[in-house]
This record gives C-alpha cells, sequence and structure tokens, in this order.
C-alpha cells in the first residue's frame, strides 16, 4: 500500500449526522429527515448542487427549505449548513502523523463555500486547526473547487492522478458506502469509517504498521 486517501467530514472530523440528528429532534421532527431530503434526486437536488458549487449559499437555503416543504417539513437550510463543522478526532490526526512518515496521503471531500475554510468551519478559530490537518495531506481535492463530487469516479481518478499513485495501491476512507463503492470499483481498499477506533484497525491492517 503505498498510498491512503481520506474522507474529511466524518472520517478526520465527526460526522454532520450527529448534528443532524440534534436538528431533528430539536424541531420535533423524524431522525433522518434531513438525510432523506439530501438522499431524494441526488444529483441535482439542492446539496448536490451546493457541493458543486453550481448554487450561491442563499440559493442553497431557498432550494433546500423548498424541498423540505415538499415534504411536508419546516426547516431552515441556513441552520443545516450550522450542521457541517464537526469536531476533530484527535485519534484520526495521531494516525495521519504517523502515516505521513511512511506513505503518501490525500484527501478528498465534499464541501460547500460555506462557514469558514475548506472545512466549512463555524469559527476563524477552527478554520485554523482544519487548516493545519489539511496541510498534511499531499494533495486535497474540493468538490466545491472542481465541480465534481463523490460518488463521481472521476473525483477519485482525479486524487490518483495528482498523486501519481494506482488506484489499486491505495486505501480510501468514507463514512459513507455510496462513497465507498467507486473507490472499490477503481482497485482501492475501501474502507467505511462507522466507528473511528475500527477504522484505525482496518487501516492497519492494510498498511501493516500501528496508527496509535
Amino acid at each position: 500500500m503505498t498510498a491512503v486517501l481520506f474522507d474529511f467530514g466524518g472520517v478526520i472530523t465527526a460526522s454532520p449526522f450527529e448534528a443532524f440528528v440534534q436538528y431533528e429532534a430539536e424541531v420535533g421532527i423524524p431522525s433522518g429527515s434531513i438525510r432523506k431530503i439530501n438522499s431524494t434526486n441526488p444529483n441535482d437536488n439542492a446539496w448536490a448542487k451546493m457541493e458543486r458549487s453550481e448554487v450561491t449559499l442563499d440559493e442553497f437555503c431557498r432550494l433546500f427549505e423548498e424541498e423540505a416543504e415538499a415534504i411536508g417539513l419546516e426547516l431552515s437550510g441556513e441552520r443545516v449548513l450550522g450542521c457541517l463543522s464537526g469536531d476533530v478526532r484527535p485519534q484520526m490526526v495521531r494516525a495521519l502523523e504517523i502515516l505521513r512518515e511512511r506513505v503518501t496521503i490525500g484527501c478528498i471531500t465534499n464541501n460547500m463555500k460555506s462557514g469558514h475554510g475548506s472545512g466549512m468551519s463555524k469559527t476563524a478559530d477552527q478554520a485554523a486547526i482544519i487548516a493545519k490537518i489539511t496541510e498534511m495531506f499531499e494533495v486535497v481535492i474540493e468538490s466545491a473547487k472542481v465541480g465534481i463530487r463523490k460518488p463521481d469516479p472521476r473525483i477519485y481518478e482525479m486524487a490518483c492522478t495528482e498523486l501519481k499513485v494506482d488506484p489499486h495501491s491505495c486505501a480510501y476512507l468514507d463514512d459513507l458506502g455510496i462513497n465507498c463503492k467507486p473507490a472499490a470499483a477503481l482497485g482501492m481498499t475501501a474502507i467505511k469509517v462507522v466507528d473511528p477506533e475500527q477504522a484505525l484497525d482496518d487501516l492497519e491492517q492494510v498498511v501493516g504498521f500501528s496508527l496509535r
């Protein structure tokens, strides 16, 4: 294994889905409602358009709120955007520090031009922390910059091309199975991150050395 590619939100940082659930509970709607909206018409909905930078923040909010209204829900697009920045997982940062000394590491992230920096941070201080983490990667591919988002295979191919690595020599970590499938189809060893500690166990088996 010569390279490891990471998703960012839900892998290096806590999943925004946790914040979605808290917001849903706060407004008294069924858990999973926001994910349902974002998975309906997944290639052309407000979420997809925002991650490809095809709409502004205001346009995203309007379109998202219309999509919510279409299934009988009243939600704030602005509040949903505020859910996107999760807390950093220190064990993942430690793994990056170890990995970068022995293999090539890169990042492929679906993100939006929201908040502060590439990690969509809520504050400038948090953005500074995220920026230091992203500096560890040799390549960072952001959907909001390249206009392509996972699970489009082209974004994985783009990362491999920039890193000059063969997909068959790469591991890829993502918290969404739908994003792991194209990586696996290209020949990468895909690891779905549900629990960060288990994901590190799995990655250690792949790279052959401790990441703690």
